[in-house]
């Protein structure tokens, strides 16, 4: 009977077991998914714009062309592409009444939630995910969370913005109108900011940024899924989550900022390939993926953005919490295997 394994983040100080003497298969975790039907009180969808607050980013129609625009209160414009609106319910707030130097934090461990918590709704088609979207659809998508991280991070107290997505009522999605998250927040949060410190000391041990090295050692790993001009999808060797991949940009940069027109299309392109590949395989399961970067002018050297996409398949129980130490029941190089199949068909 084969030995389970133990591995530990290439990067961070985090350690996986490969349970494959209980290993399953992608296709044991396939569910049957309940439907979610449209209603017309769905808040994000065309008509219901009174619902939510104004927006403070719009892509509108206007013949060939793309504008972009805000709502105001008194006028909310109906014929948008995406939408980009603060969340009703923000976890983060804009500064109010209190000094500037109050909007920061004040100490190690204390300060205030002073930030921003916006939902950017991404189709007017209530169902139009990622899997599903056209892709210049998509592209917009993309363009929607850089213009909004380039225009968050030029605020005096964020030092960190975090673009997520939550896909299924598991994986936290509240509503089932696609759309993501952007949470700016006046701190670099624990697991990008052990990962900016790894990769500082890789830096200054090997002189090379420590992604880059990533995608030269998986180019020809079990644990490549695919691969174009711009990105390489693997699955990562101590994947945490069962089905977990990463997408990485081949081009070293600390953030998606200044990726060009044909960078935004591929990204989106492979977004769209890959996720397919995991609602076809497992049933369209929920999931979570997120971006992990830095605004740091000082972390250009050695920090590499990329995003990860978490399929909710396991429930973390009193193991996992009580360490910090993760069971994964599929090994990656399974799940790049599996995913590179259904990309193929």
């Amino acid at each position: 009977m084969p030995f389970n394994e133990l591995r530990k983040d290439f990067l961070l100080n985090r350690w996986v077991v490969i349970a494959t003497e209980r290993a399953r298969r992608p296709t044991d975790f396939a569910k049957e998914r309940t439907q979610q039907t449209q209603t017309n009180s769905c808040p994000m969808c065309p008509g219901n714009e009174n619902m939510t607050p104004p927006a403070v980013l719009l892509y509108l129609k206007s013949n060939d062309k793309i504008v972009k625009d805000k709502d105001t209160f008194s006028l909310r414009h109906k014929n948008w592409l995406i939408r980009t609106i603060p969340n009703l319910y923000p976890a983060f707030g804009p500064p109010k009444e209190q000094a500037d130097e109050e909007c920061i934090m004040k100490a190690d461990n204390f300060g205030y939630a002073v930030g921003h918590h916006e939902v950017i709704v991404e189709s007017p088609k209530h169902d139009e995910h990622p899997s599903d979207a056209e892709l210049p659809q998509l592209v917009h998508v993309v363009d929607g969370y850089i213009d909004r991280l380039q225009e968050l991070s030029q605020k005096h107290y964020v030092r960190y913005v975090s673009i997520f997505r939550n896909h299924g009522q598991e994986a936290g999605a509240s509503l089932s109108h696609a759309h993501s998250q952007i949470i700016a927040m006046p701190f670099v949060p624990t697991t990008v900011a052990q990962e900016i410190e790894a990769s500082l000391v890789y830096r200054n041990q090997r002189d090379k940024c420590a992604f880059c090295d990533l995608l030269e050692q998986e180019a020809k790993s079990q644990r490549l899924i695919t691969e174009d001009e711009n990105f390489t999808v693997l699955a990562p060797y101590a994947s945490v989550n069962p089905m977990e991949f990463w997408i990485i940009p081949k081009n070293h940069a600390p953030n998606p900022l200044n990726l060009t027109n044909p960078e935004k299309e591929a990204l989106a392109k492979t977004l769209k390939t890959t996720l397919k590949a995991l609602k076809d395989l497992v049933n369209d399961p929920p999931y979570n993926y997120g971006i992990h970067l830095s605004i740091d002018k000082k972390a250009k050297e050695h920090y590499h953005w990329h995003l990860e996409v978490y399929p909710h398949l396991a429930i973390w129980a009193g193991f996992e919490k009580n360490t910090g130490v993760y069971i994964n029941t599929i090994p990656p190089e399974v799940a790049a295997a599996e995913l590179k199949k259904a990309i193929a068909t």
